[in-house]
């Protein structure tokens, strides 16, 4: 039983800055580091990082001496993204799917995915969401306030039957979803939950390496 992992780097970090977040140093080692660290010592046997053109060059200097690692060009979408990568994964089992911008994934919350996933065949990391949820118009005027006790906040990895997302993301080729559990969604796929960590938050902006700092300083 083969385990791929697919870590999505194909961004421009538009919303960080004028650097490739990925390549931003925490406690000196750079944020993808982490993340594909964390994969690197789990069950995996292959890691597949589909990159951002600009940075592949880097990337293979970071991990040229780990045949376990293959980097190939991302797409212009995650959704592309994600399928250069599962076309690169064929021949294994399971999938894990996983934003290299988490680098403070745990290697107990991989574990649990990849167990979930020999159960469920498609699975996705969240956490319960924990602030109140208030529905705006256009305008601005609060339309609603949503139950939040069903609100679960989407995170990453999410794990899937290899077979059943990489034909999920063949039929759905011509849309632009953000994230692969959507997909296996919109085509009547039963997704199941695995109990995610609020810590294992996505680096958007500038100011989330000073929480990433706090976070991995003891790492």
């Amino acid at each position: 039983m083969k385990i791929n992992a697919i870590i999505t780097a194909g961004g421009t970090s538009s919303r960080f800055g004028n650097s490739n977040k990925l390549l931003e140093k925490i406690n000196g080692k750079e944020l993808i580091k982490y993340t594909v660290e964390n994969f690197d010592i789990a069950e995996i046997d292959r890691i597949i990082i589909t990159a951002n053109p600009s940075i592949i060059e880097i990337l293979e200097g970071f991990f040229s001496s780990n045949p376990k690692i293959k980097i190939t060009e991302g797409g212009t979408t995650r959704q592309q993204s994600v399928y250069n990568g599962l076309q690169q994964a064929c021949g294994c089992d399971y999938v894990l799917i996983h934003d290299g911008a988490r680098p403070m994934i745990s290697k107990e919350i991989i574990k649990n995915t990849i167990e979930a996933v020999k159960l469920k065949k498609a699975v996705t990391v969240m956490t319960k969401t924990i602030d109140t949820i208030k529905e705006v118009d256009r305008s601005g005027k609060i339309i609603r306030t949503i139950d939040r006790s069903k609100l679960y906040n989407t995170q990453t990895p999410q794990a899937f039957e290899y077979k059943l997302i990489k034909d999920a993301h063949e039929k759905l080729k011509d849309l632009n979803f953000t994230d692969d559990a959507g997909m296996a969604e919109h085509l009547g796929i039963n997704v199941y939950m695995v109990e995610g960590d609020y810590k294992n938050i996505k680096i958007t902006t500038a100011n989330d390496i000073y929480i990433a700092n706090a976070y991995l300083q003891d790492l």
